[in-house]
């Protein structure tokens, strides 16, 4: 690793493992758009790596009635301090259907970008997999007719984390 090499974190709370999987493409896609100039770690949040380690911070939920998971937002609050010295970018993953439902950002990102300076917030539609859900949850989800499938948009994620390591690049060195 070169001096110009910036180390990023990706980290992210999953239930069912979709939001999971939209932070390893991000990792991926953030290696690949800067010709792997950035040296990209993806961590789970409740394995509570250290943003003081890293350069840059994208963080992300599964959000379920509108919120962030609270171990997601917790480990936010936790590092603030952190992550407030270094570049942070925030995406969710939710929407369900077509058009996406619902269609409202998360009520408590706009608290949490503030709280930590993120430059921005993205939401990634989810998938929403019956199989892999409590019963508790299926009566909520048949309760509410939600749409079962995977919403997820690869092409979007991969155009956001090359918008991402762009940014990156502008940014001068810490």
């Amino acid at each position: 690793m070169n001096a110009a090499t910036r180390r990023v974190l990706v980290a992210a709370a999953t239930k069912h493992g979709a939001t999971q999987e939209i932070a390893e493409a991000l990792a991926r896609d953030l290696r690949s758009a800067s010709g792997n100039a950035l040296d990209v770690d993806c961590v789970a949040v409740r394995w509570d790596p250290s943003p003081a380690r890293y350069d840059a911070v994208v963080l992300g939920s599964a959000v379920y009635a509108g919120s962030w998971r609270d171990e997601t937002r917790s480990w936010a609050t936790t590092h603030a301090a952190e992550l407030r010295e270094r570049p942070v970018w925030l995406f969710s993953s939710g929407p369900i259907g077509e058009p996406p439902f619902p269609p409202d950002e998360p009520h408590d990102v706009a608290a949490l970008m503030r709280v930590i300076g993120a430059r921005a917030h993205r939401t990634f539609p989810g998938r929403l997999d019956k199989a892999l859900l409590s019963v508790p949850e299926r009566a909520m989800v048949t309760a509410m007719r939600a749409p079962l499938g995977d919403f997820r948009d690869w092409d979007a994620v991969r155009a956001w984390a090359a918008q991402v390591a762009g940014e990156l690049r502008g940014l001068p060195t810490r």
